[in-house]
């Protein structure tokens, strides 16, 4: 059990690393966003490339930042159920739904984008619009780190929870 114990202690470590830093990644964003909006109406200026910039922030923020999320037990539940079982009923819902859903939904993702990212990369995809940035290819990866951050976390899930249900099985 002291393996998983470390397992789950470094797939959580990773996930509260990956989540200070969409933190930051956010205040970019919000400091870009509000940027547009003073040089568009302030002063009558605008940049594609900038406009593009927070599209690619936002699309990291929400996509890399699930695996966060689910760290925090922050995902929408419908818990009508969920909220009266005790913490190893829990346990087995948690775990049977990473390794039943979440799981098999992170291979499918990173399955079925995998080559959409790898033609981007072929071609080192850029933006359509003048002036727009030249790393679509880029933007088009998170849906692989996304299926990737999420599985890595789901694996922790798995741990904790097969944990839980040792303890309860000893006690």
């Amino acid at each position: 059990m002291n393996i998983i114990t470390a397992l789950v202690h470094f797939l959580d470590r990773f996930s509260q690393l990956t989540g200070r830093v969409i933190a930051w990644f956010t205040l970019l964003m919000v400091v870009i966003t509000f940027l547009i909006v003073v040089l568009r109406y302030g002063f009558n200026l605008g940049w594609i490339a900038m406009q593009e910039s927070v599209l690619y922030f936002h699309g990291l923020v929400f996509l890399l930042g699930a695996a966060y999320t689910l760290k925090e037990d922050g995902h929408v539940r419908v818990d009508i159920f969920y909220q009266r079982f005790s913490d190893k009923g829990k346990a087995w819902v948690n775990l049977l739904g990473t390794l039943f859903l979440l799981l098999p939904f992170c291979v499918f993702v990173f399955t079925i984008s995998f080559d959409y990212v790898a033609s981007a990369w072929r071609i080192m995809e850029k933006s359509g619009e003048a002036g727009g940035l030249p790393f679509v290819y880029l933007s088009k990866s998170y849906l692989l780190l996304f299926a990737f951050a999420l599985a890595l976390q789901g694996l922790s899930e798995l741990g904790k929870n097969t944990l839980i249900l040792v303890k309860a099985k000893e006690a």
